[in-house]
């Protein structure tokens, strides 16, 4: 195994603008770093930082607290645990999320979100306790082409790549 990643806590103040809820110190000193369940495990598993209980159709955005430095050449990709995906549906709502190694240098600090769905068509309702595993991060590497030229550097969090002049 290539090991080439580590999983870091966002600050506390970084924490508290994606996280405005009272008890926040509480959620905040509970978090839990990710960690694969077993030795053969691809995924990482994410921990929902409170409870959280979602009907069908509705939706919400997790700050997971967490960041992820990682070398280059190398993503994190998050999927929906499968058995919440298989039993409710659940759903991220970019269908995979993708962490880029330089993301960790972002404006806001490399901090992860899950944006999630209940998608259940039977009417179910998700109720997710804190501590619940409810998403996994998997890391691949991924390649670049030959006549690449790529000179972008990063300066914003998340959704700022395109943003980039530098990067067009």
């Amino acid at each position: 195994m290539t090991r080439m990643a580590r999983f870091e806590k966002v600050s506390f103040e970084r924490f508290t603008e994606g996280c405005t809820r009272e008890d926040v110190r509480e959620i905040y000193d509970a978090i839990k770093l990710p960690v694969r369940a077993t030795k053969g495990s691809a995924g990482y598993d994410f921990y929902i930082p409170y409870d959280l209980t979602l009907q069908a159709g509705e939706s919400a955005l997790i700050p997971t607290g967490i960041r992820v430095c990682m070398e280059g050449g190398w993503m994190l990709q998050l999927y929906p645990r499968s058995g919440l995906g298989f039993k409710y549906r659940l759903q991220l709502n970019n269908t995979v999320g993708i962490v880029d190694s330089d993301y960790y240098y972002g404006a806001n600090d490399g901090h992860i979100f899950c944006k999630i769905t209940n998608d259940s068509r039977e009417g179910k309702t998700v109720a997710l306790k804190r501590g619940d595993a409810f998403c996994q991060g998997i890391f691949v590497p991924y390649g670049i082409t030959y006549d690449d030229a790529c000179e972008g550097v990063r300066t914003g969090g998340f959704g700022s790549t395109d943003q980039n002049s530098s990067a067009k």
